[in-house]
Parts: C-alpha cells; structure tokens; sequence
C-alpha cells in the first residue's frame, strides 16, 4: 500500500494467527496417548511376561516364515498374472478382452474366505484330474488331494485373487501413459508388444508401484484368512498355543507385534521404490527434500 507523497511509509508489523484449536486437538491427542500406554503397562491381563515367552517360539517363527513364503509367493505370481490380464484387457480381440474382463468380475465379486474354501475342498468336484490333450486322452490322472495341499491351496486362492486387482493397478498404470508414447514407439518400426515392454510398463510403474505396495502389505495380513483351512502361518500357529493354555489376549498381542514389524519393513520398502520410481517427478522430489 502506498503512502502519502513526502510522508514516511509505516513499517507493516505482522501479526501471526492464533491457532488454539491445534494446540486443544494435541492436547487431547497427548492425554490419550498417556492414557493408552498406561493401560498398556499396568493391565496385568495383558500378560507381557507370556508375550515374551512365546515371541521366539519355535512354532511362532515357523509360522512367520510361511506367511512371508505366501505373501512372496502369491505376490510374484499375482503381479505376473495381473500384468497378462490387463494385456489381455487393451487386446482388440473382444474374446481375449472378454476373457479378461470376466476373470477379474469373477474373483473380485467373491470373497477370498469362499475362494480359499473351494480350493482346499476342490477334490470333491475333481477327485483325479486329467492331464494331457484338451478334448483328447488323458496322459496323468494325478490325485488331487495329492496335488492340492492345503499350503497350495492357500496359495492358489490367494494368487489368483489378487491377480485380479493386480489387473486393474496395471490397466490404471497403462492408461496413464500418454497414448501419443506408443504412437511414437510403432512409427519408429516397434510392434505393440515391444512398446508396452519398452515404453509403457516402464513409465507406468510410477503410478503401480505405491497401490501394488499396499496390496503387498494387505496380503501379509490376508494371509491370516488360510488359518480356516489349516495352513500353519502365524495366526494359526497363534490359535493352537492358545487353545491349549487359554492365554488368548496375550497370544494376540504377540501375533499382532510380528504383524506390525513384518508390514513396518514392507513400509519402508515401499518408501524407497516409490522414491526411486519417481525421479523426476518434481512434486515428489521436493517432498523427498531433492
């Protein structure tokens, strides 16, 4: 603002505004926390003697290894299978597109609890199955509960299933790209699939990475739901030390500390992919302090 000809300009102090709702709001939070850590320390029905006893337990660290072995598993095969399924989707032949488009109606309209369950009861809709020449002999008649076991079963309901979301992450990474970069790529002699191998996916991967992290993370935790059908990961070896001594809140507690450090490292992880995926990406380089 100007002043009047001739006149001293007045120095403009600033006054900064008061902001006592955040200081109420992190009062509060402060008093619940303090709370919460409390009833943490002094609630002897938690147990924590009990939580340190079995926290290096032979069967609890056997469990931990099989749910990071399905969490990995099922992840490297949905990915695979989320990547050709989302092809498959931007393929021009409507059977192929059709193909996709049902698998991913069907395995995201049903609860993976009911998919896990078909699987390990598979066998009795497939007693043997037939391997050899479609519509032809059969060349091996391998037994399916031989074949299916209850980890494979796991495995299958968990892999397939995700595939289906993998689907859409990669289609909604596709789409992302500039339909102009494969244009280019095919005027420069490249054939579609080189372009999404070579241009699209790598661009892509900026906007797959951060939602295929949290779908990494949300399997270790659904890997709990193989318990119902028998899979000693870590919650069910968790269920079966406290069926037999009746120590369930601090059995829990243990199980819910692995839960967290296991997804704490996956956090991390996902930090630094995203992180390196997004170079050149200016918002999140000065996020990042770049």
């Amino acid at each position: 603002m100007q002043g009047i000809p001739g006149e001293p300009v007045a120095e403009i102090k600033a006054v900064p505004l008061k902001h006592p709702g955040r200081w109420i709001g992190a009062l509060v939070v402060l008093i619940l926390l303090a709370v919460f850590v409390r009833s943490l320390l002094t609630n002897p029905n938690f147990e924590w003697s009990v939580v340190g006893h079995y926290f290096f337990n032979t069967l609890v660290l056997k469990g931990i290894l099989v749910t990071i072995e399905l969490t990995v598993l099922a992840m490297l095969i949905g990915v695979a299978l989320g990547i050709v399924l989302a092809i498959m989707g931007a393929a021009i032949n409507p059977l192929v597109s059709g193909a996709s488009w049902l698998y991913i109606w069907f395995f995201r309209g049903t609860p993976l609890i009911v998919q896990l369950f078909f699987w390990e009861y598979i066998a009795a809709v497939y007693p043997k199955l037939g391997l050899g020449i479609p519509f032809g002999p059969a060349l091996i008649h391998p037994d399916t509960n031989v074949l299916i076991s209850g980890f494979r079963a796991g495995l299958l309901g968990l892999a397939l299933n995700e595939g289906a979301y993998m689907a859409e992450i990669v289609r909604a990474g596709m789409l992302s790209v500039d339909e102009g970069q494969t244009q280019a790529a095919q005027s420069l002699g490249l054939s579609r699939g080189q372009s999404l191998r070579k241009i699209v996916l790598p661009q892509a991967m900026r906007v797959i990475i951060p939602p295929t992290g949290n779908e990494t993370i949300s399997m270790l935790k659904n890997t709990a739901l193989v318990s119902f059908i028998g899979v000693a990961e870590l919650f069910h070896v968790t269920e079966n030390i406290y069926s037999k001594n009746f120590k369930i809140p601090p059995l829990l507690v243990m199980a819910s500390i692995w839960y967290l450090l296991m997804t704490s490292i996956l956090y991390v992880g996902q930090y630094f992919l995203e992180k390196r995926f997004a170079r050149g990406s200016v918002r999140l380089n000065v996020r990042h302090g770049q």
